[in-house]
């Protein structure tokens, strides 16, 4: 008797490790070993993605249908530049109902209040639901800037977008949060881009981008995946606080 339990035990264990690697190996044909992480829905409901003219031209109506609540739109680069696809995504997604936030990429070299103002003309005239989001990491930029110019650059930036649009989040990774964030920035909504459950930070995030292969329908190919840090209630909320805050500016 005690050879037969033993027996159904040592095969239990044998099963258990073959559904293992065959959950891992489908996980990895599935997603071809790319940034993904998979999101408990009953902890976190609320679901996002973030866009930019190498997306192509998205269907909002089947985003909005496939159950997104927000999306990212990218606005502006640098001292210069603008996505081509801003306006016309922009007002799509409005069509379709969802909440739109815009975001722009910190370059490196490039003075903050010229990147702030490049940032505000990009998004002037839209009424948007979700904070001004800079992104700042060292993927795309010079690796030759010393970090104290970069961080005072970014805090140049940082505070104009205060003044002139109100609520502002900071989006990076877990090099940029440790180099540029920590320590800084404490009352900034952060929107961490970490490939581990739980995020890589070690302050509380708003905002969590969890999968760089996303696949959502109304978007060509891979598409970034991000989540909010509660759940429905306290969404409504945020979004409550963030709308009595955007301010109406002005751009001569």
């Amino acid at each position: 008797m005690k050879n037969i339990t033993a027996r159904n035990i040592a095969i239990s264990i044998v099963v258990a490790t073959g559904l293992l690697v065959c959950g891992v190996a489908l996980r990895r044909l599935t997603f071809g070993g790319k940034p993904h992480v998979e999101i408990d829905r009953t902890v976190y409901p609320v679901r996002g993605i973030d866009l930019s003219a190498h997306n192509g031209v998205p269907d909002f109506d089947s985003i909005a249908s496939a159950g997104i609540d927000f999306v990212y739109l990218k606005a502006s680069e640098g001292a210069g530049y603008r996505d081509p696809a801003f306006i016309r995504n922009y007002l799509a997604a409005r069509r379709a109902g969802l909440n739109v936030g815009a975001y722009h990429f910190f370059r490196f070299e490039s003075d903050g209040p010229r990147q702030a103002d490049n940032f505000l003309d990009a998004i002037k005239g839209c009424e948007l639901q979700l904070p001004a989001a800079i992104d700042i990491e060292e993927w795309g930029n010079p690796a030759e800037n010393a970090t104290e110019i970069i961080l005072e650059r970014l805090e140049g930036m940082h505070a104009m977008m205060k003044v002139f649009y109100g609520p502002t989040a900071i989006y990076t990774n877990k090099t940029g949060d440790a180099r540029f964030i920590r320590g800084n920035f404490e009352s900034t909504d952060l929107w961490i881009c970490s490939f581990t459950n739980p995020p890589l930070t070690r302050r509380p995030w708003q905002l969590w981008q969890h999968s760089h292969c996303g696949r959502i329908p109304g978007v060509k190919g891979d598409v970034d995946l991000d989540t909010f840090n509660g759940d429905r209630a306290t969404w409504e909320q945020w979004l409550d606080s963030i709308g009595n805050t955007i301010k109406v500016h002005r751009r001569r």
